[in-house]
């Protein structure tokens, strides 16, 4: 099995150059299908997850062609598919926004379920009902898929019960080819919709308002072919950032977008970090002795969710008593028990963490429960003096490229092996 191999106890320094956002390109791969022309699109993370999101496109007729590791052109000319299954996609989240991309296109749309973390109930109601304004009927069929179909979408004023990234994206999508105005109230603001918004907009539609809770949307005829270039991750750039006060290290996160970033360097200033802001990196210098301070996630501009288990980690070295609330899912604190086994003393009570900072970690073998707790062990693990390693990696590869690389040009002792022999070998290269 694949795992990470860590020796820490060194800060990390130096810059690191963040890629594109995959929340974004996720959604964006899925709307570029929109249209017949050809779509050039730039800076798209090289993860699992946008590869079956590009390998689901080719399933359903589109044709993909890779200009080099972060371009792709993609032609939907000759899709001639409203289904979107396989195994692959049954693993990821973003498998839904083909529902909105297929309904706008083909007025059908028939996807599995989707699938990705285990961190909590992540309904698609608000989806459904969404497409359901526009004048869509939603089915539940065989084999876990959704199924959705108009005669004719038509504009809607449509109200999201719950701000909700997904449904705001993927309603987006339909209402961009259908008759009429549409008006999304209680709209997710994050800067992946904004992201999306210009890219539909780059195609010829005509949304207004993204990262406002009011999106305001005229229904246009057709799209047009685009190149457009993704916006870089937040919560990539925020995971370096956090590494920095982590092992008080110094790093200066490159190719960002700081006022996408304002909530999680707060926060690091709060707890006694330096940051200093240029107008595309972000410099993190951390200090010995991190100050307590509490947390609770919200949707943007609050402290990311994705960003919580990293923040954790940071907090379970300061001093003090420093608690962390989770308000969007429910499961997120599974990385606890891992933490605790490297010496962290963390006290889950409902959906509050209590965490009583601790002067070091212990290095120890842990597995990663998802893709941001299992980035947030490994930053455990690298401020942790000696050997630890980390399994299921698979879940940290749907999401961050190049993750061991990164952080090796940072001064990070980490590597990636998938036998014994290979755990020797690491082990025998760092004692030598």
């Amino acid at each position: 099995m694949e795992q990470y191999a860590i020796h820490g106890g060194q800060p990390l320094i130096g810059e690191v150059e963040i890629g594109g956002a995959k929340n974004a390109a996720l959604a964006i791969l899925a709307a570029a299908i929109m249209t017949d022309d050809v779509v050039t699109i730039e800076n798209v993370p090289d993860v699992r997850d946008t590869k079956v999101m590009l390998e689901a496109i080719e399933s359903i007729g589109g044709r993909v062609e890779h200009i080099d590791r972060h371009t792709v052109k993609i032609d939907a000319s000759k899709i001639n598919d409203f289904i979107v299954d396989g195994e692959a996609v049954k693993k990821i989240r973003a498998s839904y926004y083909f529902l909105g991309a297929l309904l706008g296109k083909k007025n059908k749309a028939c996807v599995v379920l989707p699938g990705g973390c285990n961190i909590g109930q992540r309904p698609i109601d608000m989806h459904l009902k969404g497409f359901r304004a526009l004048g869509a009927k939603n089915e539940i069929i065989g084999n876990g898929r959704v199924e959705t179909v108009a005669e004719k979408l038509t504009g809607a004023h449509i109200y999201m019960d719950v701000v909700t990234v997904g449904a705001t994206m993927n309603v987006m999508m339909a209402a961009v080819l259908a008759e009429g105005k549409t008006i999304i109230e209680n709209a997710a603001k994050e800067p992946h919709i904004v992201d999306l918004a210009n890219f539909l907009n780059s195609m010829g539609a005509k949304v207004k308002g993204a990262g406002t809770d009011v999106i305001r949307i005229t229904g246009v005829e057709s799209l047009h072919g685009s190149t457009y270039a993704i916006i870089p991750d937040q919560i990539e750039a925020g995971t370096y950032m956090m590494a920095a006060a982590i092992t008080n290290g110094n790093v200066t996160v490159k190719n960002v977008i700081p006022r996408h970033l304002e909530s999680i360097s707060a926060k690091l200033s709060e707890i006694g970090c330096k940051v200093i802001e240029s107008d595309d990196s972000v410099q993190v210098i951390g200090t010995s002795q991190l100050t307590r301070t509490h947390i609770k996630t919200l949707p943007y501009p609050g402290f990311p969710t994705d960003m919580q288990p990293q923040m954790a980690v940071a907090l379970a070295l300061s001093d003090g008593t420093s608690i962390v609330t989770e308000s969007i899912f429910e499961n997120r604190f599974k990385y606890v028990g891992e933490l605790l086994k490297m010496g962290a003393d963390i006290n889950v009570q409902g959906n509050s963490a209590i965490i009583e900072g601790v002067s070091c970690f212990k290095p120890a073998p842990v597995v990663a429960p998802d893709l941001r707790a299992g980035a947030a062990l490994v930053l455990a693990a690298l401020a942790a003096d000696g050997f630890s390693t980390v399994e299921d990696i698979r879940f940290i590869e749907r999401g961050y490229e190049d993750f061991p690389e990164k952080l090796r040009a940072l001064g990070g002792n980490i590597s990636k092996v998938d036998s014994e022999e290979e755990l020797n070998r690491f082990k025998f290269r760092v004692v030598s």
